[in-house]
């Protein structure tokens, strides 16, 4: 499967954006999905996994016209959360399988000797894509050391927007695990089983 791998140093797992920049053939634009919330994981992964997200070459160029399930768009959303990370295109590991990993420096080589064009070649140009420079440019002031990028949540700046939609996620989940914990233990079986326990104890 395209598009997915983890950091070498640290085994965090990716989706790789953009596998060369223009002008740096040796950096690569990341997501870390352990930082997502599972609504949005579950979103990317099956964008990733579908037919359009492995016939592109670079899985943004899909983001950018695919949205989250509150609406918002995927690649502005990594992009503005600061979710996106420049890193070195040898410090990852493409994973197409559970048994094969290649990095990615070899990889894009690969490509580069199968089209007949050079590694430089290879990146999508600043004029085909509008949103490429402006990606590059805050993954360069943003840029950390690779084991940084399982991606910080805490460090996310959120709109009041995006804080109420993650909210209302957080809130389906809880609701989500009350209900299944509630069929496995009824609260009425609880509390009755709490009560008895107090009256034994009073009696005593």
């Amino acid at each position: 499967m395209k598009h997915v791998g983890k950091m070498k140093n640290n085994g965090a797992k990716i989706v790789i954006a953009y596998r060369t920049l223009p002008g740096d053939p040796h950096s690569a634009l990341v997501v870390g999905t352990q930082a997502l919330m599972d609504s949005y994981h579950d979103s990317l992964m099956s964008l990733v996994e579908s037919d359009i997200g492995q016939q592109a070459d670079e899985l943004a160029d899909v983001m950018a016209v695919r949205r989250f399930p509150d609406g918002s768009n995927m690649l502005h959303y990594v992009h503005v959360n600061g979710l996106m990370k420049k890193v070195p295109t040898n410090g990852v590991l493409i994973t197409p399988d559970n048994k094969t990993s290649i990095p990615l420096d070899e990889l894009n080589n690969i490509i580069a000797q199968q089209k007949g064009v050079s590694l430089d070649d290879l990146a999508i140009k600043d004029g085909s894509n509008a949103t490429i420079p402006t990606l590059v440019d805050q993954a360069e002031t943003e840029e950390t050391e690779t084991a940084d990028v399982v991606v910080e949540t805490s460090s996310v700046k959120l709109t009041p927007a995006e804080m109420r939609s993650r909210a209302d996620a957080l809130y389906k989940e809880a609701a989500k695990l009350r209900k299944a914990a509630d069929e496995q233990d009824p609260p009425k079986s609880r509390k009755t089983t709490t009560k008895d326990v107090s009256e034994e104890a009073i009696e005593e």
